[in-house]
């Protein structure tokens, strides 16, 4: 039996779809930075890093919501990036920095 073009492109479109990680209650306040100036004034809280590798288009989005994610559960605002692999972060540390006017 042949497939359906159709039945192929609905099926990247859910797998696409569910891949998707959402932003956390006041993720959305947290800054991703890979200059350590950013963060010299800042308290460290922990280490974080994204669970997997490089999965698609939609993967740099998807970490760095990750990241920002695990920062809000840590009680930090600012994540810096100690490990990228082709432009996505995978590895960082979280600091909680004093809010900027």
């Amino acid at each position: 039996m042949k497939a359906d073009g159709s039945v192929l492109v609905v099926g990247v479109c859910v797998l696409l779809l569910t891949a998707c990680v959402t932003l956390a209650p006041g993720a959305d306040e947290v800054r991703i930075t890979k200059n350590a100036a950013d963060v010299a004034a800042c308290s460290a809280v922990g280490n974080i890093n994204t669970s997997g590798g490089v999965q698609g288009p939609s993967q740099i989005v998807d970490s760095s919501t990750e990241l920002r994610n695990q920062a809000v559960g840590l009680g930090g605002n600012v994540v810096f990036v100690t490990m990228a692999v082709l432009g996505v972060p995978g590895e960082g540390v979280v600091y909680r920095c004093p809010k900027s006017n």
